[in-house]
């Protein structure tokens, strides 16, 4: 017998014949087929170990909260592994073992939450089989009863409540498995110096040549044309031996416009030369390249979020995430044409959210 899903009423005889059904102001016929594949219901319910024997349920227990201080325990270490094998200058094998232990902390704190998780589902919560069925969502007060009902029911049935060794143990591996994470996220930031002050300051100064990136080659104001543009970093940067590094906050694009395009304020006049003007590469939003340039409206474009900045406008932001200019690099030239470093930049590079308290 065909059941709906309000109540069980039949809704077309058990025979094997379409059946037709005529209903006043129809449009047309509905045919019902009643020669459906009929439901085998569900099979025998097989006992599990745990559910026949006290000592084995006891035993399953043990097994998961162990597997869950276990996971505690893999934080702890990968966050103590951390500290004790400390990554240092010059030293590949500081690299390796740094990796190695914090990862075979982190590993440990997965596999066991994962395991314990799977084998008290299998081993100790309620496994019978049951219908759900799916009915509109009401907000009526019957509903509200029986959605409570049905967290009960689930509650009983895992022994959330009941098993407080299982219960607390999970809640503890899920607190402390995050730990790890925090300290290793933390040591992506400059670990003694303020980040600020950090990116307040580049390898460009006053009379520093611009160079081509990554050739090291002095540049002509002559040698820039109308509507190019230059990718540049600061003369002397690749003998450095942190050159990577202070590319990162030195890197400049270099363009020229008609003068008469750029709209200057009071305070700038005299950081372009003849139209030729320098922004940093670094994006203000979260420190992409910045190496799209669009000749035609004189816009630079992040490829990474798609943050666009008017260089006609001292580079203010016109589209996109980023919340404020590319910092802008003086610029003139030296007795020889080639161009150079007023200064340095007079505000940090790089995303804005390391100014952010």
């Amino acid at each position: 017998m065909a059941q709906d899903d309000n109540g069980g009423h039949e809704l077309t005889p058990a025979s094997s014949s379409a059946v037709e059904v005529h209903r006043e102001g129809d449009p047309g016929t509905a045919v019902v087929l009643s020669d459906r594949v009929e439901n085998p219901g569900f099979p025998p319910h097989r006992m599990r170990v745990t559910d026949i024997d006290p000592k084995k349920a006891r035993r399953a227990e043990r097994v998961i909260y162990t597997l869950f201080y276990l996971s505690i325990a893999g934080s702890v270490w990968a966050i103590a592994a951390y500290m004790a094998f400390p990554i240092e200058d010059n030293d590949p094998g500081s690299v390796h073992l740094n990796n190695m232990f914090i990862g075979l902390g982190i590993a440990l704190a997965l596999l066991a939450i994962g395991i314990g998780a799977v084998h008290w589902g299998k081993a100790l919560m309620h496994e019978r089989e049951g219908i759900d069925l799916r009915h509109s969502t009401r907000g009526k007060e019957q509903t509200t009863e029986r959605a409570a009902e049905i967290f009960r029911i689930a509650d009983e049935e895992s022994g959330f409540n009941r098993r407080t060794l299982i219960r607390n143990s999970l809640i503890g591996a899920l607190v402390v498995f995050p730990l790890p994470a925090v300290v290793l996220f933390r040591g992506l930031a400059p670990q003694n110096e303020n980040p600020v002050t950090l990116l307040s300051h580049t390898m460009w100064k006053k009379g520093t040549r611009l160079t081509r990136d990554p050739s090291g080659t002095p540049i002509k104001a002559a040698d820039v044309t109308l509507g190019s543009a230059f990718h540049v970093i600061p003369e002397g940067l690749n003998e450095r031996e942190d050159a990577l590094e202070q590319k990162a906050k030195a890197a400049v694009l270099l363009m020229r416009l008609k003068p008469e395009d750029l709209h200057v304020s009071p305070g700038r006049r005299d950081w372009n030369y003849d139209g030729i003007v320098a922004y940093s590469k670094i994006c203000t939003h979260v420190g992409c390249p910045v190496a799209l340039y669009e000749q035609q409206t004189h816009h630079l474009l992040c490829p990474c979020h798609q943050s666009q900045f008017d260089i006609t406008h001292e580079a203010e932001v016109i589209f996109g995430p980023a919340k404020r200019p590319l910092p802008q690099l003086p610029i003139t030239i030296d007795s020889d044409g080639y161009l150079i470093a007023r200064s340095d930049f007079t505000e940090p590079v790089g995303p804005s959210f390391w100014e952010r308290s």
